[in-house]
């Protein structure tokens, strides 16, 4: 894919205030007459689809880079090159780490929108999003009705729960257990808090089962269980190597909490509604943060919804890992385009 960019001046906040330089990174791969089709990423990822979907993503592939036009844009707030925390504030000449404002899941929409304009594509074929990707996918689709001709939600939801909320706080508490977080010294403050932050994420990210089948101990004359640790522990060590830094993960955080379609729209039901493209939504069955009675009290808002069930013995992550199932869900609505 092709990393690209574009700058946007006084881009207005959702919750006040405004970024006076927004640099927004975005990947495209495939023929520009192509059908497009545009992937909003999760928490920790990045525009590179390929990167960190590679067995979807890619030439020949379900979301084939040969055929179609694939677009994503790295979300406000990360550390992959869109404006965030790390980022040098135009006032001080110096990262904004705390200092950077509050932004919402509305405000990476709208930096959307303007990458889709800025690009001159007036029709998505297909918009794929999950977990906070889907947020993104949820909050577009009902914003702007008719420009997507199929949407695709998986282990996501149109707001946040007090489950899920439960599990950001958490990890801000982590963060900020972190002495040098509030010291906010430099971009790598935070990193130990981080580690930790991560590692209880993943524990959401997964179920009972997957850790049963990964992470038992190869004998059962074992004095101390250290297996699952040690996965813990690395799993921790994985994202400030890749160059996440702790700030970034804390606004993010923030960001998600801010995540409902309803806000100003007269409730959920009633934003999802106004969804006009053929939507699929996905549900994992041992998905631990997006469960899927969750999923099902709200899908049947979406006029004419199909509703597909994935089954995976590693929860949350089956959206990522779970291949075959995702080309029977998705493959056929690509067939379409």
């Amino acid at each position: 894919m092709i990393r690209q960019a574009l700058d946007i001046q006084n881009f207005k906040l959702e919750a006040g205030g405004c970024l006076e330089e927004l640099h927004v990174v975005y990947h495209t791969a495939g023929p520009k007459d192509g059908k497009v089709i545009w992937v909003c990423h999760a928490l920790t990822a990045n525009s590179d689809v390929e990167d960190w979907w590679p067995q979807v993503a890619g030439s020949g592939k379900l979301i084939d880079t040969d055929k179609y036009f694939v677009v994503c844009v790295n979300i406000i707030g990360s550390p992959y090159g869109t404006t965030g925390p790390a980022s040098i504030n135009p006032a001080t000449g110096k990262p904004y780490l705390l200092d950077f404002p509050a932004v919402t899941v509305r405000d990476t929409v709208e930096a959307l929108v303007l990458v889709r304009k800025h690009l001159g594509i007036n029709k998505i074929g297909l918009l794929i999003g999950s977990s906070v990707g889907g947020y993104q996918a949820i909050e577009w689709a009902v914003k702007e009705p008719d420009v997507f001709e199929n949407v695709a939600f998986m282990a996501t939801a149109p707001r946040i729960s007090p489950w899920m909320t439960a599990w950001t706080e958490t990890q801000r508490m982590a963060l900020e257990a972190d002495q040098t977080f509030r010291q906010a010294a430099s971009v790598k403050g935070g990193e130990a808090g981080l580690r930790c932050a991560r590692a209880q994420a993943l524990i959401s990210y997964r179920c009972f089962r997957g850790y049963g089948l990964r992470q038992s101990e190869p004998s059962d004359d074992c004095l101390f269980a250290g297996r699952a640790a040690s996965y813990q522990r690395h799993q921790g060590e994985k994202l400030p190597a890749r160059g996440f830094d702790a700030y970034s993960y804390y606004y993010i955080c923030n960001a998600m909490d801010s995540h409902n379609v309803g806000r100003g729209r007269g409730g959920v039901a009633a934003a999802l509604g106004r969804i006009k493209a053929s939507a699929t939504v996905a549900y994992i069955d041992t998905d631990g943060i997006f469960p899927p009675e969750e999923t099902l009290s709200w899908a049947g808002s979406i006029p004419g919804v199909r509703i597909e069930e994935i089954k995976s013995d590693f929860g949350h992550d089956g959206f990522l890992l779970e291949t075959e199932q995702l080309t029977r869900i998705i493959g056929p609505v690509i067939c379409k385009l």
